[in-house]
């Protein structure tokens, strides 16, 4: 009896570790029963069955969990609709765009895993079921052009082929990064390595997205689908949101010396972009000069 007990403890901490783990970060509560969580890029939906009373007796608990694994998987699709894909627009926006995308966006959903069922003493069934926002679902979803930008360090601009300087004039082309050098303003930062960037945006009712930008003052983008590499983008999602500084700190995303700047507003109809001052523009450019951070989507961005 006392090892039953231990063993029922345990069970209960195991449990209560990881609600309360799926609790950090930053959670967004969505229509449909349904619950994003931008710190760890999974959703979380919850679906319920009720038992056929047509069916007989051994069989009603089997069909009341189809019956609720079908409802959670109704309520993953509604909740994926109304994610900000851009500030500009939702992923239900995008999935109007393509048959293409709104067929293997649902394909892609269907794989979800169940975390938790629960039988209640009505007959009902509850599951709760998890999905990742990366991988295969931000692989459909995000735009396939990436890369193009330069580098706002007010230096040269050099081909990432040649080494040469760039054509004035002559068009970036997508999937192209050129290389700049530090120039004068980029003088104090050019021994400095830093390993990503935190933007505070609380205050300013910034709301997650899937492909958010960061601009400077003028509306130029200091971060976004230009300056990233797609393959880390549907690895591991374009930034990772927090509400604590502290976790954004310790989060392997950035560790261990992240370049911590504050936003100015925010941006976009949905209010996903956020503005940083143009020095602070400067400042994430020359750094990333050193060591290409923003390409491998190490940046953190912290929301109330």
């Amino acid at each position: 009896m006392k090892r039953l007990m231990i063993l029922i403890t345990a069970l209960w901490v195991m449990l209560g570790l990881s609600t309360s783990l799926l609790a950090q970060g930053y959670t967004q509560d969505m229509a449909g029963n349904g619950q994003v969580n931008w710190s760890q890029h999974v959703i979380r939906c919850t679906g319920i069955g009720a038992p056929n009373p047509n069916l007989p007796m051994a069989a009603q608990r089997a069909s009341a969990l189809r019956v609720a694994q079908q409802a959670a998987l109704r309520n993953i699709l509604e909740t994926v609709k109304g994610i900000s894909l851009t500030s500009e627009t939702t992923v239900e926006n995008a999935m109007l765009t393509s048959d293409r995308i709104q067929t293997r966006v649902q394909g892609a959903l269907r794989g979800f895993r169940v975390v938790d069922t629960r039988y209640m003493s009505s007959g009902d069934v509850e599951v709760d079921v998890e999905i990742p926002l990366t991988g295969v679902v931000a692989n459909e979803l995000l735009p396939q052009a990436f890369g193009g930008g330069a580098l706002l360090t007010g230096g040269q601009l050099l081909c990432p082929v040649c080494g040469q300087g760039w054509p004035e004039g002559k068009p970036v082309p997508r999937n192209v990064n050129l290389i700049q050098t530090g120039g004068e303003s980029g003088a104090e930062a050019v021994d400095a390595v830093f390993t990503g960037l935190i933007i505070d945006g609380r205050g300013l009712g910034v709301r997650p997205a899937m492909a958010p930008k960061v601009l400077n003052e003028t509306g130029e983008e200091v971060y976004g689908t230009q300056f990233v590499g797609r393959e880390y983008a549907v690895d591991i999602g374009m930034a990772g949101y927090e509400k604590d500084i502290n976790r954004a700190m310790s989060n392997e995303r950035v560790t261990d010396k992240p370049i911590v700047v504050q936003a100015v507003r925010a941006a976009g109809p949905s209010k996903s972009d956020l503005v940083i001052s143009d020095a602070d523009a400067m400042k994430i450019h020359n750094a990333t000069s050193n060591n290409p951070f923003l390409k491998y989507c190490k940046v953190m961005i912290i929301l109330d």
